[in-house]
């Protein structure tokens, strides 16, 4: 096993894989922008070294100080976390050459599944459904021809997108050269690859995603599937396991072509297969070859810590447990707790002056937060992640309203109310809802 880690991230996120590395008995290696001095993950890290200014450009996306580091600290490998540097296979393959391990699938497999579009064909070839979709779009006329052939609406997309930044959705022509001007711009800077491609969006769906874990000889398990369609601006709000209304044949096709794609590419370790769910169709919309945010509500049905097994499969251990043994009976709700003004959800920032985390059997609170901690404005508005489970989803959406009703923070605006109102919205609590909730809700 693998003896010392850097992560390569910030936040809730770099204080998990810690958690996970201590329990291994791990030493831990953070690193650190300015602005994150007094961070969590700082404190809790065996060492802790900053790269960089608050930019995300001048410190975690920084391959050669993180690089740098992990050299100068004598790291074996190197994890990710969820976006960031997660899905960049430059980055990989730096790693390689530095005789670093990075906690993920591999270079070539992050080249052909973290590109989305380059994903799509691959999907195709596995015999799993897609939307109509383009290539890379070389320039604004090339997005136009592309929109006129597949119809509107269309959906722009970075190819190395995630967290809901890199998309916008345009319902007609003269939407579309600022959008997918926004669209290179904002995927530039956030994951220093500005390439775009374009699909036809699907209107009043289900977005429902497969959690794959693998190992190098081949084995692949499912670990259940979600339902994220709860979202605001492209942006996962709450996420709940197992995904509810699906009919048993339609779970088991999707977890089958889940397990196909994971298969054809050779995938190993931890990944995500989403899909977008019509009826009693389904579509592969991308693969996540990470950590996602919310496996923690996986984590709380199946009973199987996620980073720790991504961590071992990363590092060539075989999986000891068969299919059979992933247990599924249980059901658990995620709520994504972010720092936004509750009026306008505009980006909130301040000092922690007051906290209180719910607790109670099943109750868990993901995140890096304390007290006195301030929220700066360059990083995503996420605080923390409020995870319950129950032996029901009706038991599961009545802990989740009283752990919201005990959770307090102060001094930093933030969306526990939001939460609240899908808890007792009767969209939600049938189970019934789609994509387009929040138009409805909010």
């Amino acid at each position: 096993m693998l003896s010392k880690i850097l992560i390569a991230n910030r936040s809730e996120v770099a204080v998990r894989v810690i958690r996970a590395c201590k329990e291994m008995g791990i030493q831990t290696v953070a690193i650190y922008s300015t602005a994150d001095r007094n961070a969590l993950h700082v404190e809790m890290a065996d060492e802790s070294y900053c790269i960089g200014g608050p930019m995300v450009k001048d410190s975690y996306l920084n391959m050669d100080g993180i690089l740098t580091v992990a050299k100068k600290t004598g790291t074996e490998a190197i994890h990710p976390g969820y976006g960031m540097l997660s899905e960049n296979p430059e980055f990989a393959a730096r790693c390689r050459e530095n005789g670093i391990v990075l906690i993920g699938p591999g270079e070539e497999i992050l080249r052909k599944m973290g590109q989305k579009e380059v994903a799509r064909s691959i999907a195709v070839s596995a015999g799993v459904p897609v939307v109509p979709g383009s290539g890379i779009l070389t320039d604004g006329e090339d997005a136009r021809q592309n929109a006129e052939r597949i119809g509107y609406p269309v959906i722009l997309k970075a190819r190395a997108g995630g967290g809901g930044k890199g998309i916008r959705v345009v319902r007609e022509e003269k939407e579309l050269i600022p959008a997918y001007d926004q669209v290179k711009k904002e995927a530039k800077s956030s994951f220093g690859d500005d390439a775009v491609f374009m699909e036809k969006y699907l209107e009043n769906v289900k977005h429902v995603e497969v959690q794959i874990l693998a190992d190098s000889k081949g084995k692949i398990l499912i670990l259940g599937d979600r339902d994220c369609s709860v979202q605001r601006k492209n942006q996962k709000l709450i996420e709940e396991c197992p995904a509810p209304l699906l009919s048993d044949e339609l779970r088991s096709e999707m977890h089958e072509a889940a397990r196909r794609l994971a298969g054809y590419v050779g995938y190993v370790t931890v990944g995500t297969v989403e899909f977008l769910v019509k009826g009693g169709s389904f579509y592969f919309m991308e693969m996540n070859t990470r950590l996602q945010v919310e496996h923690s509500v996986t984590e709380m049905v199946c009973g199987i810590d996620i980073v720790e097994w991504q961590i071992r499969t990363a590092a060539g251990v075989e999986l000891p447990f068969e299919q059979k043994d992933i247990g599924c009976r249980r059901h658990a709700i995620e709520c994504r707790i972010c720092a936004e003004d509750p009026k306008d959800f505009t980006p909130s920032t301040g000092t922690v002056e007051m906290l209180h985390v719910p607790g109670g059997v099943d109750v868990r609170f993901d995140s890096a937060l304390y007290q006195s901690y301030e929220i700066t404005p360059f990083y995503d508005s996420m605080l923390g992640k409020l995870i319950v489970c129950s032996d029901t989803r009706d038991g599961a959406i009545r802990k989740m309203k009283s752990a919201l009703s005990e959770f307090v923070l102060l001094g930093v605006e933030n969306n526990r109310e939001m939460h609240m109102k899908f808890m007792e919205d009767g969209r939600f609590v049938m189970g019934s809802y789609d994509t387009g909730i929040c138009r409805k809700v909010l």
